[in-house]
């Protein structure tokens, strides 16, 4: 199972002034950071096709043909740039298809994660509740008000319960932590060359 954010109601925003915080760590960071790394790697195949679909492109465009060439600077610029270009627009979406996550969890780390001695509540689905959704999971104060809540995503509906717990969570990546105990939002190891982050499964 992970989680999906669901935006707070503004009371929920204005409680978040007092809530007690902390910077991520240097080790949570750095396996953020091994993720993107992870991705970079993969991303080497669709930069390199960028930049050759993108080279022919322009070479098309800018450059005069050759003698003997069957097809005019024109012609090649008009017909043949094109197809090119389109593989390399094609290319640099793959691009940044891969690299978006791992960026967007990178700069994540930058916002506070958040620490709350309240509860844990899980809800079943409702009617607004999308197709891939089993359920709701949200973080209760200890006034039992939602600070914040996720869509959950997993095979089994999750029924209605509320948990006390000590709870580390952020807002882009969910429950960190419950009663100190990882839940797998952020591996507390990860091998060299790491694709990404881990989701909480169940």
């Amino acid at each position: 199972m992970r989680a999906e954010k669901v935006n707070p109601a503004g009371r929920a925003r204005e409680r978040e002034m007092l809530l007690v915080r902390r910077a991520w760590t240097r080790n949570e960071r750095r396996v953020v950071l091994s993720g993107l790394l992870g991705r970079s790697f993969i991303a080497i195949e669709p930069f390199i096709c960028f930049l050759v679909f993108g080279a022919l492109t322009a070479g098309l465009i800018f450059f005069p043909r050759p003698s003997g060439s069957p097809m005019t600077r024109y012609e090649s610029a008009i017909i043949v740039a094109p197809i090119f270009g389109l593989a390399a627009a094609a290319c640099l979406a793959w691009l940044i298809a891969v690299l978006y996550a791992p960026a967007r969890a990178l700069t994540q780390t930058f916002a506070p994660i958040y620490i709350v001695d309240g509860y844990v509540r899980y809800r079943r689905p409702d009617r607004e509740t999308e197709a891939d959704s089993n359920g709701y999971i949200a973080v209760l104060g200890a006034d039992r008000y939602p600070v914040a809540e996720w869509r959950s995503l997993g095979r089994h509906p999750l029924a209605d319960s509320v948990t006390p717990a000590h709870i580390e969570f952020s807002y882009y990546g969910g429950i960190h932590r419950l009663d100190g105990r990882s839940t797998g939002v952020i591996p507390e190891t990860m091998t060299p060359g790491g694709v990404g982050l881990n989701g909480r499964r169940s």
